[in-house]
């Protein structure tokens, strides 16, 4: 057996000024966003706002459901709607704000949003730059999803063999 090792290399920004000028905007449309959410269960309100490559913004916010799993993350709100809005139009990057219960709290996609964020990684053969933190609190920014989802379901597991 190998033993292998996985390193991850990240920013962190104590508040959204420390943030380059792009980033920065795209941040702040994203602290916009969570005056929409909709998250009365969980108090955890959540914008995204995605950046393309013809520079449109899109905006999501969390939509919560009092069956939990029907509703959506304000990540995959905003990267399904700039994928059905502006079809072919790469995503260049995201940037991810929430209002959490705690100010100094890391915030960061949850699994699924991760790896749909690698799939248009995969659809558009370039990395998506993500920007992520709370409104009152520290931002983290990672050049692609990979940082965030290191080892991730890629589609060769799901190839079958032919048979003969």
């Amino acid at each position: 057996m190998k033993e292998k090792e996985l390193r991850i290399r990240y920013s962190v920004a104590d508040h959204p000024d420390q943030l380059n000028e792009k980033d920065r905007k795209l941040f702040l449309m994203a602290t916009q966003a969570v005056s929409t959410a909709y998250a009365p269960y969980s108090k955890f309100k959540v914008g995204a706002a995605v950046l393309l490559a013809d520079g449109k913004v899109v905006k999501g916010s969390n939509q919560e459901n009092m069956a939990y799993p029907s509703g959506l993350c304000a990540e995959r709100v905003a990267l399904f709607s700039a994928s059905a809005g502006f079809p072919g139009v790469q995503v260049v990057s995201i940037a991810v704000a929430a209002d959490p219960l705690a100010p100094d709290a890391t915030v960061t996609p949850c699994g699924a949003c991760r790896q749909v964020m690698m799939e248009y990684e995969k659809l558009y053969e370039h990395p998506i730059r993500i920007i992520t933190g709370a409104v009152k609190g520290p931002i983290t920014v990672v050049e692609n999803a990979g940082a965030l989802l290191p080892l991730s379901f890629f589609d060769a597991g799901l190839q079958k063999e032919e048979l003969d």
